[in-house]
């Protein structure tokens, strides 16, 4: 049963991490416990060891072994935007910044370093998060070693309470944090700050956004952030969380000889949030954006519900959550009609922190059908709120929310780090205790004959505030015409209208369980080295096996057909481009919708879509399922139903990316670079909007069928299954088909991707901010058949990232995620490309050319320094060794065992090669590929901006 969350918050898209939690207004009340289930009757997995220093510092403790011999490292200090001053907005972020810029004991620039050199990636593992309430600092230890958790300890003190902000620091963070400012704003940021400040104009929180504003940061000293952190960095403040293949006697140990010195201060009191304004009522208001599609969201605001997480609160929650559900399943069902009267539409309730709560219904419709798709969702919605449901709504999603709990049960001994440390931040952050699943399932069954449509109704009614009058915020490209009052009368005659009956689900069982004569196995072997099981069937399916225990009751699945994008030609290069909406299409039987109803509870899913030169699913199962999964999947590629629901879907889709394909600096150069580097090779060239909204599923048909029903096919389970019940499934389902071809294609001609001629500079233009821009280096390399060069292609892709992050980041300061890339073609024979790239303000476009450039006339001029050489390595390796702890690990080399064996030689000689490089390795890598004159200079500027010269 789920605690509540704070949905709104989810719905705004915006880059925040914590969820809402404000301390009680001061009153004289009996002193809060350390832990929330101490005033429970929820009681916390035994796992978990949860302590508290003398000095205030909280910890939480659990050993796991999955993935085996690491460990996840946390610090939550509990300050963030909210804490700040009007001239402080923004220092939250700020100071998280510095934490990586020089304390007591590391020196500025030293930590990232120290990190590397252990193994640790620059934002993969060494990261941090700053929200309203909270900021996280996140260290991901790939090695659960003594030595490297006290390392990491170390450096967690170093924040807490011995960081140096010096002047020159600050001064060159800066820029980073200001190009961190500017690279998130765009059209997106101006309409959720709009929204916000109209409908919480009394809160402060609108006024508090982590990232802050230009003017308080430019004024940011390094006395002021040194003020703001000691102020809130206090050991009452933080909760330190460590989950990983340690023994928890001797973390807590390490915890408490490293953090008990910390001294104990008392916690500043949040400044004042302002109000949730219940009285807020009747007001419209139009935003527009040439980028934004069309929604309507009514609105209405009510008082914070104060319900500790109790059996008794995650009951009620349970069935809020089931009344939810069905709304929105239903509106689920009419945006799948042909001629639907709205794209998607939402209702829910949603806490504002603990100052109020606000219900939402939004509406989302295309260009000019805003008041046809209010009506129906408003009619629909009072329709469900006055009647109530039916006992098979109830049902559907009762049974769903069933398998997800059993579901957590089963894989409860084998739950990854990282879910061990959500559970934890929930209890930190929101107080939800962290519960044994298999107790959440006794519960739930207990619990289960008492959630009926009538209790459903009631306690969502509890929650969900009355529409009336409410709060309409329009968005789109174009003012509707009559305007704010046209929308008002339009949600007035809504609400008057007749509702009738909600429309009915399916009924009878899935179609698709018999296939014909079970297939029989023609061969059978084990590859020795890795013990991956190679089967093939006399239809010529071959179907690949390993089992595994690293997640109990987890069942990858991977399917992948000869075809995929070498169906795409010159002449016809959009011919496999609706395999997007493939599984929008259903099945000749079913619907995609009547599917979701008839599977209900069932953990089955995924679609057949286009990669490379297959076409592919992969899905994870139960054991439970694994029958119904594959059936689901064969039905997929034997009778795809193709229906103009999908077409409909696919239209609207199409319509929306060409509104804002070039809104912003990112999407300009994703959506521009492949023709651009392609010399206009239309299969990686956009193509006109009119070339997109002719296609239809008649056409796809005539593309696809004879790989689907022809192609080459290889099947790859890997987890915890039985081996003969998995070959006799498989025999039931794909190996029932007829015989296929036997070998996947060559496909050498289709396989010919060119790489522009033209070198020098190329200009592609933005609709977004005017001071954004990206300047970009590609160069063309290779395909990667060659292990030996492409290791060091990808070593040198490491040593490039970080001589970019450290020439352009930390020394310019100009912008905050620079970097390198390389991508050899798997699919494309002797296609490959190399980049660097940072995202900058266009004031620094030639600073920032210059860096880039001089990076790398450096690294093709001189071996690369041995410490750097180092850094990048080390990660490298620790990737390789931890590779096979997870069942994603071994499915990459599942997937294709028997028909690209290849890769089994490549994964064992990897580690041997990647310690055999050396920097003169790398300098004649890079002399081969990087010469600055091969090289496609890429600018994305402005609309209206001058090209600098080339």
């Amino acid at each position: 049963m789920m605690p509540r969350r704070s949905l709104f918050l989810l719905a705004a898209g915006l880059l925040l991490d914590a969820t809402p939690a404000l301390a009680h207004p001061s009153r004289h009340v009996a002193p809060k416990p350390d832990w929330a289930f101490q005033q429970s009757d929820l009681a916390p997995e035994a796992g978990y060891r949860f302590g508290k220093l003398p000095n205030g510092m909280r910890y939480v403790i659990r050993r796991n072994a999955t993935p085996a011999g690491t460990a996840l490292v946390r610090m939550d200090v509990a300050t963030g935007s909210l804490d700040e001053g009007p001239q402080e907005r923004g220092f939250a972020h700020f100071v998280e910044h510095m934490a990586f810029n020089g304390s007591t004991h590391v020196p500025e620039g030293e930590m990232i370093r120290l990190l590397e050199r252990n193994g640790l990636s620059f934002g993969a593992d060494t990261n941090a998060q700053t929200g309203f309430e909270q900021t996280l600092y996140m260290l991901d230890l790939p090695r659960a070693d003594p030595a490297l958790l006290d390392t990491a300890l170390m450096l967690m003190r170093e924040t807490a309470s011995e960081l140096t902000f010096t002047p020159e620091a600050v001064a060159r963070e800066r820029g980073v944090v200001l190009s961190e400012l500017r690279d998130g704003q765009g059209y997106q940021r101006a309409n959720l700050e709009d929204q916000l400040a109209f409908l919480y104009p009394h809160a402060t929180y609108p006024a508090r956004l982590p990232i802050g504003t230009v003017a308080t940061l430019d004024a940011a000293t390094a006395d002021a952030l040194r003020s703001f952190w000691a102020r809130h960095y206090v050991p009452a403040n933080a909760t330190l969380i460590v989950i990983g293949d340690f023994d928890a006697n001797a973390v807590e140990a390490a915890i408490q000889a490293r953090f008990a010195s910390w001294q104990p201060a008392p916690v500043p009191p949040r400044p004042d949030q302002g109000k949730v304004d219940r009285a807020q009522k009747g007001r419209t208001e139009v935003w527009l954006d040439p980028a934004l599609s069309e929604r309507v969201t009514a609105s209405r605001h009510g008082p914070w519900l104060d319900e500790p997480d109790t059996i008794a609160s995650r009951r009620t929650n349970l069935l809020r959550q089931i009344g939810y559900g069905v709304i929105n399943r239903r509106f689920q069902r009419m945006s799948r009609k042909v001629d639907p009267a709205f794209r998607g539409a939402g209702f829910g309730t949603s806490d504002v922190f603990r100052i109020g709560r606000t219900t939402n219904l939004v509406v989302d419709t295309v260009d000019g059908g805003w008041q046809r798709g209010l009506a129906a969702a408003t009619t629909a919605l009072r329709q469900a709120l006055d009647t109530g449901f039916t006992p098979a709504e109830i049902d559907e999603q009762v049974a769903n929310i069933r398998t997800g709990i059993e579901n957590a049960a089963a894989s409860a001994d084998t739950r990854g780090n990282g879910t061990l440390v959500q559970a934890a931040l929930g209890l930190v952050r929101d107080e939800t205790v962290p519960t044994d699943p298999a107790g959440a399932l006794a519960r739930f069954n207990a619990f289960a004959p008492r959630i009926t449509p009538r209790a459903v109704l009631a306690a969502l009614k509890r929650e969900a505030l009355p529409l009336d009058d409410p709060l309409i915020r329009f968005q789109g490209r174009t003012t509707p015409s009559g305007g704010d009052k046209a929308i008002r009368q339009a949600w007035n005659t809504a609400i008057r209208a007749s509702a009738g009956l909600p429309e009915t689900g399916p009924s009878g069982a899935f179609a698709y369980t018999d296939f014909g004569t079970p297939g029989a196995v023609v061969s059978d072997s084990t590859e020795p080295a890795f013990g991956i099981r190679e089967i093939r069937f006399a239809n010529g399916v071959r179907l690949n096996l390993k089992r595994t225990s690293l997640e109990t009751d987890r069942i990858q699945v991977r399917l992948s057909i000869d075809g995929g994008e070498m169906l795409d030609t010159r002449d016809n290069p959009l011919a496999t481009e609706m395999m997007a909406m493939f599984s929008a299409g259903g099945l000749g039987k079913h619907s995609q919708d009547d599917l979701q109803t008839l599977l209900a509870g069932r953990s089955v899913g995924g679609g057949v879509a286009t990669g490379g030169d297959t076409f592919y699913s992969g899905v994870t199962t139960t054991r439970r399922d694994l029958e119904a999964q594959l059936q689901y999947l064969a039905a997929q590629v034997t009778d795809p139903g193709y229906r103009p629901e999908g077409e409909v879907l696919y239209r609207q889709n199409i319509a929306n990316f060409f509104a804002r394909y070039r809104a912003t600096p990112s999407a300009a150069l994703a959506n521009t670079l492949g023709g651009l580097l392609s010399d206009d090779d239309p299969r990686f060239t956009l193509q006109a909007p009119a070339a997109y909204q002719k296609l239809s599923f008649a056409d796809l048909r005539r593309t696809v069928s004879d790989r689907l029903t022809n192609g080459a096919m290889e099947i790859a389970l890997v987890g915890d299954f039985d081996e003969a019940q998995a070959i006799a499934l498989v025999a039931r389902t794909f190996g029932a088909l007829p015989a296929r071809e036997a070998e996947f294609r060559g496909w050498d001609l289709q396989r010919q991707r060119p790489f522009t001629t033209t070198r020098g500079l190329r200009v592609i233009r933005h609709q977004g901010q005017a001071n954004q821009a990206i300047v970009r280096y590609v160069w063309p390399t290779r395909d990667d058949r060659d292990p030996d060069e492409a290791m060091a292609i990808d070593l040198l892709d490491e040593v490039t990232g970080i001589e970019v992050l450290d020439t352009v980041r930390e020394k310019l300061g100009k912008s905050y995620s620079p970097g390198a890339q390389s991508s050899l073609s798997h699919v494309w024979r002797g296609y490959g490309t190399f980049a660097i790239q940072a995202s900058v303000d266009v004031a620094d476009i030639a600073a920032t050319r210059a860096a880039l450039a001089e990076t790398v006339r450096q690294l093709t001029s001189s071996p690369v320094d041995a410490d750097v050489l180092r850094r990048a390595r080390a990660p490298m390796l620790e990737r390789i060794d931890n590779a096979l702890k997870t069942n994603g690990g071994w499915m990459a080399l599942a997937e294709r065992a028997q028909s690209e064996p290849e890769r089994f030689d490549r994964f064992r000689k990897a580690k041997a090669r990647l310690e055999a490089l050396t920097p003169a390795d790398l300098l004649a890598v890079a002399r081969r590929y990087l010469a600055l004159d091969k090289a496609v200079q890429v600018l994305v500027l402005p609309e209206g901006v001058d090209a600098p010269p080339a």
